[in-house]
């Protein structure tokens, strides 16, 4: 598995659960991808007639194509089972949760896959704990390690 890029604001959310789904690329996005010009910035997933699209994704367009160029922040359909799209448009109907993407990576056959999670967003005392115990941990660490 080559992983392409990852979501690094996905700290702000609590996972509840997570899910593989396939992405529809044209062919320049996926020669793009390879060359990981991807960046999640503002990334998300919406349902629209009963599909999932995966909104706000900025594939750059592949440098050595010509007209045939891609548009680099289209909305792009995810490929997942019916009853996995289901299930999902019922959780997502509960307030306060969302759907976004953590990684796109190359599977072992080389297909490009996306990651998408269930979320729901942190509060301020939830960041704040997690920092204290990455913290806490962080010192147990050095102090196993050096005995100060």
């Amino acid at each position: 598995m080559q992983i392409v890029a990852t979501n690094k604001k996905i700290r702000d959310y609590e996972i509840l659960e997570t899910y593989e789904a396939g992405i529809e690329l044209k062919g320049t996005e996926v020669k793009s991808l390879r060359e990981r010009n991807v960046s999640f910035k503002d990334a998300f997933c919406r349902v629209r007639d009963n599909e999932i699209y995966m909104l706000n994704l900025h594939i750059s367009p592949y440098k050595f194509a010509n007209r045939f160029n891609h548009d680099p922040e289209r909305p792009r359909k995810l490929l997942l089972h019916k009853r996995e799209i289901k299930r999902l448009i019922g959780k997502l109907t509960t307030t306060g949760l969302t759907l976004i993407p953590t990684k796109i990576y190359f599977n072992d056959h080389g297909l490009a896959k996306v990651e998408i999670a269930l979320v729901r967003g942190k509060k301020r005392y939830d960041k704040r704990e997690e920092i204290k115990r990455k913290e806490i941990n962080r010192k147990i660490k050095t102090y196993l390690k050096y005995g100060e």
